[in-house]
């Protein structure tokens, strides 16, 4: 391996963590990111439960869902991420604790041994399946935990085309507000570098203390990029057959003004065919 794909791969691995280390911000940025969030409840409704959620963070999803009577399995790679969802759960009654149980894995490779009617993998978490290697990997595991019959249910923005194009030599400057862990009025810029050859967007998220340029610090945030027809082939070839895309969560079709994808897929003969090795 190269010392400049070395070096990349670095900065693929900044780029899916960084983003999660500071809860606080996370939970302040996505509060109001709500319509996900009753798309899955209502889906676990339906389904009774349990759910197993790769990406589960600081409960965003899993804590609705636990407070609406299911049993939630949530994966996360992210220590800060769980410690904040424990710290959470001990302000539940108890009888929204016991229906939350937490593993800390790399979704690409975790296997639990048990099978669940319902698999979900919220707000972009897919797109820090950056490689072949990696999505057989995940998709394997996938098969793996559903149950005859169960669905996997997947949320992936649409690749925003007008982020693609920019120039990453150039600040886009977003309004300046208190940033929550910080406690300051930060200015914030972000900057925007696409790699076509790999189909992965680079961004910086840059924040700035006001009055106090010296104390600046950068989060980068690295976004594979799946097209429609692509990640219909992935599942494909992975032992799994799209049932139903839709674009948005009122159930709406996807088509060009679509800027998320949902896809709801199932094991394709009843069970896993291909990419079920560990990754």
């Amino acid at each position: 391996m190269s010392r400049a794909r070395a070096r990349r791969d670095r900065e693929l691995e900044a780029g899916s963590r960084a983003h999660y280390e500071d809860p606080t911000y996370y939970t302040a940025t996505y509060r109001r990111r709500m319509a996900d969030v009753i798309y899955y409840v209502n889906l676990a409704l339906s389904s009774g439960g349990p759910v197993l959620e790769y990406g589960v963070g600081n409960g965003r999803i899993a804590l609705p869902l636990a407070r609406a009577g299911i049993d939630v399995v949530g994966v996360d790679h992210s220590k800060p991420m769980l410690d904040d969802l424990r710290r959470r759960l001990r302000d539940e009654p108890p009888d929204v604790r016991r229906h939350v149980k937490l593993v800390r894995g790399d979704m690409r490779r975790v296997r639990l041994k048990r099978r669940f009617p319902l698999v979900i993998c919220g707000f972009n978490t897919a797109l820090h399946l950056y490689t072949r290697q990696d999505v057989e990997g995940f998709l394997g595991g996938v098969c793996a935990h559903l149950t005859p019959g169960g669905v996997f249910v997947a949320d992936l923005s649409t690749p925003p085309l007008a982020d693609l194009e920019r120039d990453p030599d150039r600040a886009y400057h977003v309004p300046r507000f208190r940033h929550p862990t910080a406690g300051v009025m930060v200015k914030n810029t972000e900057r925007f570098d696409y790699d076509p050859a790999r189909q992965v967007l680079f961004v910086s998220l840059e924040f700035e203390p006001v009055g106090h340029p010296e104390k600046a610090w950068m989060t980068p945030l690295c976004h594979r990029q799946f097209f429609p027809q692509e990640w219909e082939a992935l599942l494909h070839y992975n032992g799994l057959e799209a049932v139903k895309v839709e674009g948005d969560f009122l159930g709406g079709p996807l088509d060009k003004q679509s800027d998320v994808m949902v896809w709801h897929a199932r094991r394709r003969g009843g069970r896993a065919r291909a990419g079920t090795r560990r990754g």
